[in-house]
């Protein structure tokens, strides 16, 4: 099942990079961004990570929570972080749930041998905490000035 605009972000409960579970109730009337990304400190998800942390002030300063998302464990988040000085929090769904909720966890293909994998994709989250943009099989340059921009037409 894939998650259409409109629809209501599944709940969770993940662990993070910040120390703290990261509860989605929490972010009820808040703006939300969830980007989804393969694997940790892979030349296009730390491209993205990276371009994200890049604009943390500037989300924040709209209300908005910026947190990336991949299957990875906290272990090699914490590593990832460090070594380029990430500022954005990162979530372990190493069960892939709310990947599968949020229909990322796909079928993916290279060189003829198929596998099970998360689609680049980012979620922009209202503060009704329904979905209000997705980008899916996102390219990395440009993306994140992309959904800043849709954050910013919603916070008005």
């Amino acid at each position: 099942m894939s998650l259409q605009t409109g629809d209501a972000l599944p709940e969770f409960s993940l662990p993070s990079t910040g120390g703290d579970p990261v509860d989605s109730p929490a972010f009820m009337g808040r703006l939300l961004v969830l980007f989804f990304y393969p694997r940790d400190d892979t030349s296009g998800c730390t491209k993205e990570a990276i371009a994200f942390s890049a604009l943390k002030s500037e989300f924040g300063a709209l209300g908005a929570t910026v947190f990336g998302v991949s299957k990875d464990t906290m272990a090699a988040h914490e590593k990832f972080v460090a070594k380029h000085d990430l500022t954005v929090t990162l979530l372990s769904d190493a069960d892939d749930d709310l990947c599968e909720r949020c229909g990322v966890w796909v079928e993916k293909s290279m060189y003829g041998r198929k596998f099970m994998g998360i689609e680049r994709t980012t979620l922009l989250v209202g503060t009704d905490g329904r979905v209000a943009k997705i980008w899916n099989r996102v390219k990395v340059p440009g993306h994140a000035e992309a959904v800043l921009e849709a954050v910013q037409a919603i916070a008005g």
